[in-house]
């Protein structure tokens, strides 16, 4: 690399770092669940060797909701041991594995294409970019599998020149199950277009190199592949995915019902037929789901317009790509796939099937069609594309035109960029608070604060389920939170019902309305209530509180509306 590469380099990992550890303890404004199961199940394995159900060191982790995968949270516990259950402690992770894979990238594109202009313009895209970006900010498993994709890639190249490479690349390819539940269906998938296209090449090297790659790969692999069919992967797609749709019966047969409506009234009878049956039954609407998933992945509206709706998964008001961009994939596609390209045949292909392929994991799931987190194998090829189109564009221009369509695209490229920080750190934490789940580590740390002065703490259970945002912010005791967990150790609590508890935390709501919690909170009893239980706005209005009760702490979102009350029984001795 020559000494002015070596600058352009180290300045694009430089800015991909500051983008992605600047400020990453604010911006998102909290933990949301997921990133706090992550951190507790980290923090549990830390302490006792168990994930917080009281599993040793399992395979895959069980959550409150679903089974994880488990390199992502092993890849935390470091983390974790430094910073705690934090921000840092939980994202840096992501961070770090978002950098890293910039650095992969490149390796990647420049020893496959043989060009370190290209993979210097592939890797700044990369770091730019408001999709990588965002889950290099959060504690999503994505950026780790991005990185061991573009290392397995690289090293499987290499492989072919050196075949001694070629286990090292099965074991990045065999671990990407491990990272993210996508790749349990997108590994084999990617792994056979790689084998049928270099197959040739493969044919070349010793035995023991092929040997021994297929050995790490079906090492890696065989955990993972029981847990497709038989394990918590299984579990977690018969939930999620399309053929599981509880909404499938209802429109199924309201689809016959407007065919059988619309015969009788031309005279026919009211009865479901054959054709309607044929037209109409759950293969069909599984079928229709899936391909409108698909399609709507390559929608201008998810790519450069709208993106994921999530507020998790992007900001809002810009697509997973700058829209200037939309002129760099249009020029990549063009010069890519042209006759006069410079990259060859099986060059072509590979990219061509990495596209097409990599939306299916998402596609067959209920909300797969615009779904950033399972659609993240799409952006490396629209990258390489996209770098592909305007190195080649600038390769063809003379310098007058050059110097303008650099200008040009530059200008355009910065107005999109400043205008995606703008609303990502201004509007963003605003736009999103109630997405990133913010308000209860506040609360949280009231209640740490000031648990000895009561005899009960009682969260409500009126927004999220409260367990894990208590177990993490608190940082309770993994020990005794696996001896208790699941907390079916249901008890009955006055004016409450039944309360799940642990120690003296209770999880419950009242079942009166505030005007009568009086009755049934004394003043050794702490609540802390979710705002939308009681209609006044206490933090304007403190005066407000109703008779009989004393507010001990507010929490109120970034914005400041109010998130939480903690409340109390007036004093009644």
């Amino acid at each position: 690399m020559s000494k002015k590469n070596k600058w352009l380099f180290c300045g694009i990992i430089i800015i991909a770092s500051l983008l992605r550890l600047n400020g990453l303890a604010k911006v998102p404004v909290s933990l949301f669940g997921d990133e706090l199961d992550v951190g507790y199940h980290a923090y549990s394995l830390l302490k006792t060797g168990r994930d917080y159900y009281g599993n040793f060191l399992p395979f895959h982790l069980h959550s409150l909701a679903e089974w994880r995968t488990p390199l992502y949270l092993y890849s935390a516990v470091p983390t974790v041991w430094l910073f705690g259950i934090s921000p840092l402690g939980v994202r840096l992770p992501a961070a770090i594995f978002g950098i890293l894979g910039i650095i992969a990238l490149f390796l990647f594109v420049r020893f496959f294409y043989k060009n370190e202009k290209l993979a210097l313009l592939a890797s700044a895209l990369l770091a730019f970019s408001p999709w990588h970006i965002q889950y290099s900010r959060g504690a999503f498993e994505v950026t780790e599998l991005l990185f061991f994709f573009f290392m397995g890639l690289y090293l499987f190249f290499k492989g072919l020149k050196d075949g001694k490479w070629l286990w090292l690349s099965a074991l990045c390819l065999g671990l990407m199950p491990w990272i993210y539940s996508s790749a349990k269906l997108y590994t084999p998938v990617i792994v056979g277009i790689l084998v049928i296209l270099y197959w040739r090449d493969l044919k070349k090297l010793k035995p023991k190199h092929l040997f021994g790659a297929f050995l790490a790969f079906v090492i890696v692999g065989l955990p993972t592949a029981y847990s497709v069919f038989a394990g918590g992967a299984a579990q977690r797609f018969s939930y999620i995915g399309v053929f599981s749709d509880p909404n499938t019966e209802y429109a199924v047969g309201d689809k016959r019902l407007h065919d059988v409506v619309f015969r009788e009234k031309q005279g026919g009878e009211f009865a479901a037929s054959y054709t309607d049956r044929l037209f109409h039954n759950k293969f069909t609407y599984w079928g229709d789901m899936i391909v409108n998933n698909y399609l709507d992945s390559f929608s201008l509206d998810f790519l450069f317009y709208e993106g994921d709706i999530n507020p998790r998964h992007s900001i809002g008001g810009i697509g997973q790509f700058y829209v200037v961009e939309a002129v760099a994939l249009f020029l990549g596609i063009v010069f890519y796939f042209s006759g006069g390209s410079k990259a060859d045949v099986r060059k072509k292909w590979l990219i061509l099937f990495w596209i097409l392929t990599a939306p299916i994991p998402s596609a067959i799931t209920r909300d797969g069609g615009t779904h950033a987190t399972r659609l993240i194998l799409m952006l490396p090829p629209l990258i390489i594309l996209m770098a592909w189109g305007l190195f080649n564009t600038l390769t063809r221009l003379k310098r007058g035109q050059k110097v303008f369509f650099v200008s040009a695209y530059l200008g355009l490229f910065l107005l999109n960029f400043i205008f995606y920080q703008h609303n990502y750190w201004v509007h963003y934490p605003w736009n999103s608070e109630r997405w990133w789940h913010s308000g209860f580590e506040e609360a949280v740390a009231y209640v740490k604060e000031h648990e000895s002065e009561y005899d009960r703490v009682v969260f409500s259970v009126a927004n999220e389920p409260p367990w894990i945002f208590f177990a993490a912010w608190y940082e309770y005791p993994p020990k005794l939170w696996q001896e208790n967990f699941p907390l079916d150790n249901v008890v009955p609590l006055e004016g409450f019902g039944d309360a799940s508890h642990i120690d003296k935390f209770y999880f419950a709501s009242p079942k009166e309305n505030v005007f009568r919690w009086a009755e049934i909170l004394d003043n050794k009893t702490l609540y802390v209530a979710s705002a939308k239980e009681i209609p006044m706005n206490l933090i304007l209005e403190p005066q407000r509180t109703p008779p009989g009760l004393s507010l001990m702490h507010s929490v109120a979102y970034p914005s400041g509306e109010p998130v939480f009350y903690l409340l109390t029984g007036a004093a009644n001795e």
